[in-house]
């Protein structure tokens, strides 16, 4: 899977090819949320822009820690 690249802490979309999952082709962009979502554990994404169908950047994330158990 591509790796994300970032540019003053931005996440820079790269132009990989699609990939296929099962018998449809999923894009990168897509992708790499799933991943920032997976990685990102708890939190909340308050604005995910979109062109064109495709996530382009999260202009604003949050991190929420639990300090009790």
């Amino acid at each position: 899977m591509p790796e994300l690249s970032h540019t003053n802490g931005i996440a820079m979309q790269d132009r990989s090819p699609q990939q296929r999952v099962g018998d449809r082709a999923i894009h990168p962009a897509w992708l790499r949320l799933i991943r920032f979502c997976s990685e990102l554990g708890h939190g909340e994404i308050a604005k995910l822009k979109i062109q064109d169908g495709l996530p382009v950047i999260a202009d604003v994330t949050t991190r929420k820690v639990k300090f009790s158990s």
